[in-house]
């Protein structure tokens, strides 16, 4: 079903409708003891701490993104703060999996993961932020095509790590977080779409910044070779190229002004290439 929106007040009545996938009942029904019963290969499991980590930084760019207009409008900051929740669950509940399989983290993991920030990225975070305040709304638009494309592009991920690690387990909880990143991924694209079909300035701004600047999720927060990793052992190849093309790539082009850009498959293709697959 394709949903169409007016205004971003009908896409967050939208979004509020979604009932929580993750929610106590769910975690408490997952049969933890069976974990460790089915085999992982090893090569997933810096992913899935990558993945983890990611999810909980989350936290870092949502404190930024409040400073801004973008951050300050009323639709899009009633959303993040479900949002915010949603995705620290996210990694929370990937950590419990890891403890499950027989793997320890540390007590004090998510403090750890925000102190490994470095502070390059918070700086560029923060010079980001002022930009888009410099700017105003018209820097909302660009704002949600990034959250979009990020959105989709984990969201693909998931999906990767389901098909190749094949963990009845891990299956479970990965579709029920796809669930949620996907009704996330389809506010952002939403209200991109109304942004943008607003303003011609929104629209050559986002191009600018997305053909220019956009870098896939979790670089600069986390080492290069982390992330060079996580996208290579998940999207290595043709066949991973062609996915993120087709599920990330044609859904972020179907948005005013950013009509052809294959910005988003060039660079995780990239960085699939800079990895060395193990012999």
């Amino acid at each position: 079903m394709k949903l169409t929106f007016e205004t971003k007040r009908e896409v967050l009545e939208w979004y509020e409708k979604q009932p929580r996938t993750l929610t106590k009942e769910f975690v408490d029904e997952i049969n933890w003891k069976d974990v460790k019963n089915y085999p992982l290969d090893k090569k997933f499991i810096p992913v899935l701490f990558f993945m983890r980590d990611v999810e909980t930084m989350t936290d870092v760019y949502y404190s930024e993104l409040r400073r801004t207009p973008t951050g300050k409008d009323p639709h899009i900051s009633k959303f993040m703060e479900r949002w915010g929740v949603e995705e620290l669950m996210h990694g929370e509940i990937i950590n419990r999996f890891l403890n499950e399989y027989g793997i320890e983290t540390d007590e004090n993991w998510q403090q750890k993961v925000y102190g490994s920030v470095p502070a390059s990225y918070t700086a560029l975070n923060y010079l980001f932020s002022a930009v888009a305040t410099l700017v105003g709304k018209k820097f909302t638009g660009t704002h949600m095509a990034f959250g979009a494309i990020h959105e989709m592009s984990t969201m693909q991920g998931y999906r990767r790590m389901m098909e190749l690690a094949d963990h009845p387990i891990l299956n479970k909880i990965l579709t029920a977080i796809v669930r949620e990143e996907s009704a996330h991924a389809t506010f952002y694209r939403s209200v991109a779409r109304i942004e943008l079909k607003q303003s011609g300035i929104s629209r050559k701004l986002a191009r600018f910044i997305v053909k220019n600047f956009y870098t896939p999720v979790g670089t600069g927060a986390k080492p290069e070779n982390e992330s060079v990793y996580a996208i290579g052992t998940l999207f290595e190849g043709r066949e991973g190229e062609d996915w993120i093309d087709r599920n990330v790539t044609a859904r972020l082009q179907t948005l005013p002004g950013l009509d052809g850009i294959t910005t988003v498959t060039e660079r995780i293709a990239n960085f699939a290439r800079a990895h060395k697959s193990p012999a």
